[in-house]
């Protein structure tokens, strides 16, 4: 049986709109108290390239949030609110969106941002969910891709490729992990960090106090360290030995060698946070991390030159050409 677009408004999303500017999702737009700069972001997720048809409805709803979160986290923002647009299929039950509902409000209420409005509307298609989230800087000035200097380090946060061995493991034998690795970490684990990316929200002070430049990786790691390098007009060298991979991870490279870790950093969908920072504030970014419980590697270093070279244990550079992965609008 199907939802009416209002009554499931005012039934399971107009409780999340907890921000006097919401006006209870009874109007068209929100009303925002702004003083100085505002930080916004957009991320739409769409079933069967982001999500798994069969995934967790409330899983869903989370990574919509937290792919957002991570622009944020990724410019030293705090979130303040966020749009919801949400485009359900016809075939897809209505009574699965209590349960997407149920998923949106437990992380909303997990990293306390509250729902301003949005919309509601149905497609013959796959579902796809927008949303867009708005911060306010926990610093003077907002890093950008573009703010790299040669003699910068290069940092990351988090660990490189957990998502791709969920997707693996969702969508292959289970044994892609490596039996070892599935004993220490859990497969259930990895699937975890594909469905509901962990974006570094305690991070996001440090970002704004010492990152120069800084992005969130969701293309993978290569591909947005190029995304810097050439928006600062820099090249990148990272050590492959230095990028922090989980137990499975390890598990996976001494599986694959080269041409493991060349998936691990090219995969996508990590969500963390990639950024350079003047060398003299390496003690500070560490016991910050520790403070605030995140990982935090350093991984390699800005140089003059350009693009991205990332190296292996002989010192040979990683061939990266046979993987990554861009959309392809229209045919």
């Amino acid at each position: 049986m199907s939802a009416d677009e209002f009554d499931t408004i005012r039934t399971l999303f107009a409780p999340l709109a907890t921000s006097a500017g919401a006006r209870g999702l009874l109007d068209d737009v929100a009303v925002l108290e702004a003083s100085g700069k505002l930080v916004v972001t957009t991320d739409a997720i769409v079933e069967g390239v982001h999500f798994l048809a069969d995934d967790p409805i409330d899983t869903v709803a989370k990574k919509a949030l937290r792919v957002n979160l991570s622009d944020l986290v990724a410019k030293g923002a705090r979130p303040i609110g966020a749009l919801l647009t949400l485009v359900w299929p016809d075939r897809r039950a209505s009574r699965e969106l209590a349960d997407f509902a149920r998923g949106l409000r437990e992380d909303m209420e997990l990293f306390s941002i509250p729902l301003l409005g949005g919309d509601t509307t149905s497609t013959p298609g796959p579902l796809t969910v927008s949303i867009t989230a708005f911060g306010v800087p926990l610093g003077e000035r907002v890093p950008s891709r573009a703010d790299a200097k040669a003699g910068e380090q290069v940092w990351v946060t988090g660990f490189i490729g957990q998502a791709l061995l969920g997707l693996r493991a969702l969508q292959e034998a289970p044994d892609v992990i490596g039996a070892n690795a599935r004993d220490r970490v859990g497969a259930e684990e990895i699937v975890d960090w594909y469905r509901m990316p962990r974006p570094p929200i305690g991070f996001a002070p440090v970002i704004a106090r010492y990152a120069s430049a800084s992005t969130d990786i969701s293309d993978g790691l290569a591909a947005d360290a190029a995304n810097i390098a050439g928006a600062s007009g820099v090249g990148i060298r990272i050590h492959g030995e230095a990028i922090p991979l989980s137990s499975a991870g390890h598990a996976y490279v001494s599986k694959f060698g080269a041409r493991g870790l060349a998936e691990l950093v090219t995969g996508g969908d990590d969500y963390q946070a990639l950024f350079t920072a003047a060398p003299e504030h390496r003690g500070a970014i560490i016991a910050a991390a520790r403070a605030a419980d995140v990982n935090v590697a350093l991984i390699g270093d800005v140089v003059e030159g350009g693009g991205v070279e990332i190296s292996v244990v002989d010192g040979a550079p990683l061939d990266l050409n046979a993987f990554g992965h861009r959309h392809k609008l229209g045919r």
